[in-house]
């Protein structure tokens, strides 16, 4: 291969004595990361004395070194040049040989399946010598000239970067000016035309003639292969599948065979099983006198796989009985590419299949039916994402036929259509009259809240996937796309404008989470069965059981059985705790008590606030405890029997109070009216008063359980009480007192020690013995440094991962994801965000850290995560990995976190994927 001669070109890198290329019967399967998935593949099915073309692989390992300096490792073309005569001496003819040409086709695999993101070039070693030479050993003219046109538009395209559309532009006009139907009603004579343009587009648009010297053409393609890895759609699709960007492709040199050879030639794509449902049977497209661009370009209609028992059945035969042996070989669907030249069957490819979420739980389960495979690698079949996909309603034919209005980010799953309303009192307001509502807004806050209960889903034109309105929708299982910018949003006019469409309140809009698009009019939707199941309203023995139900009911026995994580839910009234109970929740792991303070009571907190006396402040709490206490109560039923981990105040207390903005103005239009209102002149004093630059790192959490007195007292008190008041009626309460935001030890052991004078008084009243435990959440860095020293008054620890995130990247959650995060995902510093899966080099050093410390100071401490990350698949893995006790996350989310769980557990214990 060519080298550069350039002495400023960055040096081969590559070890001296390193292999490059590797034969087809030298590899394996578990070679897939220096062979790439087809590579390995390939040699996998030449072990198996599969009918495969003879060829050789390059490396991914050649391809790192090309892409890092610019040019192929030193050795890698005498290393090709060996292997290549050793495939000319086996097949008894060299590449582009004049009078009896081979012609082999390189083509692209990674280590994971990147399907047309990559580049391939069939053909190579035509040239207009060769040509002739092909044409008479296949004794077909028309055949051979196909043959060199499809490497001319292929090589043009993929390997000299001329526009495809030239090329398609050429080969219709040859259709109609002979009137043909399709490509192969062009004859010898119009195809020989067609090649010669071909040239002359090649040498005006690329600069140069086509290449002549089959070598070059070879070396040429090989560079062409290694850089498509860089491609931007390749680099997207990496970025969407979180596939690492270091790993290189190799490349896969074949011989070719050739299904345009006629009738009795064809090439097909085959599936052992149905990738959609996970049905048995023989499912696939076959195209007579095609070779496989063809099919996978969609030029001309296939016929179903079946098909070809008629067509040619000694060939079908031999393909079903092939398919049998790779799904036994692999123990999985298998994903096959075949070529059948004149009656003789080739095998071009094979792989573990793509799957829909449903046709991965039913193949998994099949598979342990069958003795293929044990629970413990069933787990690896099937995931926490699939499992999500499988619980959110969606729309019948994906919006086919309605108007799509525009397009945001699709932030939490599922179909949901309503009225259109533009806050959050209309939708409670309409909610409850019987509407299905859709809440559109801006973007969503705490006040939000009891309308995006209402609401069937959630639209917004600003934030991200991890905004509030994204969090929080995900939390409660709504359907929610955020960031559709495209759509302005009017909330003074109650309106949404989408181009020259105005969508009025009372509207229907149908949102669609799972692709972030937003459609004018009803859609309409199909629910999810598996939620019915989780539910308790469908059980997997019925007689109406949905077969998919039976099999995730199967999962998520094995997950159970394997799992030493529990897994609770963030939950913070009785409602939502007895529906995580129903969804396996094994307690409590986040009550935020702040939600206990929003609508109503919301002014008993205005009155806490506005205390001028000591007096006042006691009154005001004596106002609250009751219903704290009431609060408590509910839960504690709900969760009889569990944990319930209550979260002390957390936020600034100035979200309890009315924005600044609207205040300021509410009172000064009272003062140019001479109507003075006292409550909200207090108001506005205590709002500047509390204001702050930085709330997020301002007086909230354990600080205001120290500069406001009584306040968590009150809150301990009303948690004390309910649980007398549940062990007095017979009931097991387990509270857990959190308190938030600790940075020393030393804010801990004065708000323990108030905490516990509390306990004891309630204990003394009530005659009720009460074993509350305390502990804390660890959410700045400096808790997690000092992690040994609070584990000395802390009985548990719970990791707030979303503020860890924050302070420990110096982000602002919800500044930075509008501002900069999608720059970073592009840029490849992130590839997923932190805030959605953990940060394990940052964030989870530190919670590995405190982890260790924590339980040298207190070998019993009980260790739990309750941010976002606990219903995160890859997070929950991490969590397994440091020694947690259980992970907390919203109801919705806890089987995923179940699922994840389970597998985390198979794979330490060996139970990893075979295939």
């Amino acid at each position: 291969m060519s080298r550069s001669k350039d002495p400023h070109v960055a040096r081969d890198t590559a070890p001296q004595h390193q292999k490059f290329v590797y034969d087809f019967t030298e590899g394996n399967k578990d070679l897939k990361g220096l062979l790439g998935g087809k590579g390995a593949n390939l040699a996998e099915m030449t072990n198996l004395g599969l009918p495969v073309p003879p060829g050789f692989t390059i490396t991914s390992e050649a391809c790192k070194v090309y892409l890092d300096t610019g040019t192929e490792p030193a050795a890698l073309s005498d290393e090709v040049g060996v292997h290549l005569d050793a495939l000319e001496r086996k097949m008894g003819k060299k590449l582009g040989q004049s009078d009896d040409p081979l012609l082999v086709s390189v083509r692209s695999g990674a280590k994971f399946s990147m399907p047309g993101m990559m580049d391939t070039v069939l053909n190579i070693g035509l040239s207009d010598t060769s040509v002739a030479g092909l044409a008479k050993q296949s004794g077909d003219e028309r055949f051979a000239w196909d043959s060199y046109r499809r490497l001319i538009q292929m090589f043009g395209k993929t390997v000299l970067g001329v526009d495809g559309d030239l090329f398609e532009e050429a080969l219709e006009e040859a259709k109609r000016a002979k009137k043909a139907a399709s490509d192969i009603d062009l004859d010898a004579a119009d195809l020989k035309k067609l090649v010669k343009q071909f040239k002359k587009i090649v040498s005006r648009e690329a600069g140069r003639d086509f290449p002549q010297d089959p070598r070059e053409q070879m070396d040429l393609a090989i560079r062409s292969v290694f850089e498509s890895w860089n491609t931007d759609r390749a680099k997207l699709y990496r970025r969407q599948e979180r596939i690492p960007g270091d790993l290189g492709t190799a490349v896969n040199i074949c011989s070719m065979v050739f299904g345009n050879l006629g009738p009795d030639s064809g090439t097909g794509v085959a599936f052992t099983r149905d990738p959609a449902s996970g049905h048995q049977g023989v499912y696939g497209d076959y195209l007579q006198n095609a070779q496989g661009e063809d099919v996978v370009a969609g030029i001309r209609n296939t016929v179903p796989l079946a098909d070809l028992e008629t067509i040619d059945k000694k060939s079908y035969d031999r393909l079903t009985q092939i398919m049998e042996i790779l799904e036994t070989h692999y123990r999985d669907l298998c994903d096959i590419e075949f070529t059948i030249e004149r009656g003789e069957l080739w095998m071009l490819q094979t792989r573990v299949g793509k799957r829909t979420a449903g046709a991965a739980f039913r193949i998994a389960t099949q598979l342990v039916d069958q003795g293929l495979i044990d629970e413990a690698e069933a787990l690896q079949r099937v995931n926490g994402a699939q499992l999500a996909q499988l619980m959110f309603p969606r729309f019948d034919d994906g919006g086919k036929g309605a108007e799509l209005l525009g397009r945001g980010i699709a932030a939490s799953p599922g179909a949901a259509v309503g009225k259109a309303v533009f806050d959050s009192y209309t939708a409670v307001k309409w909610s409850r009259s019987g509407e299905r509502v859709i809440l559109i807004r801006r973007e969503t806050n705490p006040d939000d809240l009891d309308g995006m209960i209402a609401a069937e889903g959630i639209l917004t034109s600003r934030g991200g996937k991890t905004s509030h309105a994204a969090v929080v929708a995900r939390g409660m299982g709504k359907t929610c796309v955020c960031g559709a910018e495209e759509l302005e949003v009017d909330t003074k006019r109650r309106r949404m404008t989408a181009g020259k469409t105005v969508i009025e309140e009372g509207d229907i809009v149908s949102v669609d989470g799972s692709t972030g698009k937003v459609y004018l009019g009803e859609v309409p939707v199909v629910p999810s069965p598996v939620v019915e199941y989780f539910e308790g309203r469908m059980h997997a023995g019925a007689d109406d059981a949905d077969e998919l139900v039976e099999a995730v009911h199967r999962m998520m026995a094995y997950a159970d059985r394997r799992r030493r994580l529990r897994v609770r839910a963030n939950a913070d009234n009785a409602e939502d705790a007895l529906r995580a109970r129903r969804f396996g929740a094994q307690g409590i792991g986040l009550c935020r008590t702040e939600h206990m303070f929003l609508g109503e009571r919301r002014s008993m907190v205005e009155k806490l606030i506005l205390a001028d006396t000591d007096d006042e402040r006691e009154r005001a709490l004596r106002t609250l405890l009751p219903l704290q206490k009431k609060d408590f109560v509910e839960l504690f039923e709900a969760m009889d029997g569990l944990p319930v981990t209550v979260r002390l105040l957390d936020p600034p207390l100035h979200e309890f109070l009315p924005d600044i903005t609207e205040l300021s103005v509410r009172v000064a239009l009272a003062e140019s009216r001479k109507d003075h209102n006292e409550n909200d002149l207090r108001l506005l004093q205590a709002v500047h008063k509390l204001h702050e630059q930085n709330p997020m790192l301002g007086l909230r959490g354990v600080r205001l359980g120290l500069v406001i007195p009584g306040l968590f007292a009150m809150q301990v008190r009303a948690i004390a009480e309910a649980a007398a008041e549940r062990k007095n009626a017979k009931g097991d309460p387990r509270a857990e007192i959190m308190i938030p935001l600790v940075g020393t030890v030393q804010e801990l052991e004065i708000v323990r020690d108030e905490a516990q004078q509390v306990i004891a008084e309630v204990i003394k009243s009530t005659g009720i013995d009460l074993k509350l435990s305390l502990g804390t959440m660890i959410e700045l860095p400096r808790a997690a440094l000092t992690a040994g020293q609070i584990a000395e008054a802390a009985e548990f620890f719970s990791f707030g991962t979303n503020d860890l995130t924050q302070t420990v990247w110096g982000f602002s959650r919800d500044d930075v994801e509008a501002s900069f995060f999608t720059a970073y995902l592009e840029k490849g510093i992130f590839g997923v965000s932190p805030f959605e899966t953990i940060d394990m080099d940052g964030v989870g050093a530190l919670v590995r850290s405190a982890c260790e410390a924590g339980r040298r100071t207190r070998p019993d401490l009980k260790l739990g995560v309750c941010g976002e990350h606990g219903g995160d698949p890859e997070s929950v893995h991490f969590f397994h990995e440091v020694g947690l006790d259980y992970v907390s996350c919203s109801p919705f989310r806890i089987p995923v976190a179940r699922l994840e769980a389970g597998r985390a557990a198979a794979q330490s214990d060996g139970g990893g994927d075979s295939r």
